[in-house]
């Protein structure tokens, strides 16, 4: 399934245009469905400041929550890459600001987790281990495992993971990340089976590889109970 082109078409919603999968099956895992709008007739005022709306105060719909607001408590306008959108679209205060926190997710760390890092990786309860490059897949559904041998982790059947860490750090700060442990479906079976992954040679490409990937989790389980 990985290796399917994942086609791209370009659609208008009410809120905006947005860039999204031929296919419905090939969204990205962090991805987030279009809010329904709260009704005009059931907004008479703005639902942060209270402001009722006339004619010359007029009411705006957060894209992000769908919320109705006056233009002062919706006026920023903020990219929004889990809905697909081309461009910056109108947000609430609130909304606008975990959108700001999640473009770092999309600016950097997806870029470390699309890079790689070399792993130790232990498949099961096996005591053999092998070093592997781990990296996320470009349509971000797939965890890619290469090595001697290769296979794939697809991210909406994982079920659990933990980020282990290694107790120090320079300085005597947090402690890094050094592995991570995931349990996860294979396509066409119910029993998870775990994975366990721990840094190579490169301790600190591997920390920040792990850092971004528990990241990521946290976009993913939030994806899930939308």
């Amino acid at each position: 399934m990985s290796s399917v082109p994942d086609g791209k078409k370009l659609v208008r919603s009410p809120s905006g245009l947005r860039m999204v999968p031929e296919n419905g099956a090939f969204n990205s895992p962090f991805s987030l469905d279009e809010p329904q709008w709260v009704p005009d007739k059931e907004c008479p005022r703005c639902m942060q400041c209270d402001t009722k709306f006339d004619f010359i105060r007029r009411k705006h719909h957060c894209r992000r929550c769908g919320r109705c607001f006056c233009d002062k408590c919706c006026s920023k306008k903020v990219s929004l890459p889990r809905m697909c959108f081309v461009d910056p679209v109108r947000q609430c205060a609130e909304c606008s600001l975990v959108s700001q926190k999640e473009m770092e997710f999309y600016d950097k760390q997806l870029k470390v987790l699309l890079g790689g890092g070399m792993f130790l990786v232990t498949l099961g309860s096996s005591e053999k281990s092998e070093t592997m490059t781990c990296r996320l897949s470009n349509n971000h559904r797939y965890l890619f495992l290469d090595g001697e041998s290769h296979f794939e982790v697809e991210l909406s059947r994982i079920t659990s993971m933990q980020i282990l860490t290694d107790g120090t750090s320079p300085g005597g700060g947090t402690s890094r990340a050094s592995g991570m442990l995931l349990h996860y479906k294979p396509m066409g079976s119910q029993d998870a089976q775990q994975l366990r992954v721990e840094a190579a040679d490169d301790k600190k490409v591997a920390s920040l590889w792990l850092a971004a990937m528990h990241k990521a989790a946290k976009l993913l389980y939030e994806a899930r109970d939308q």
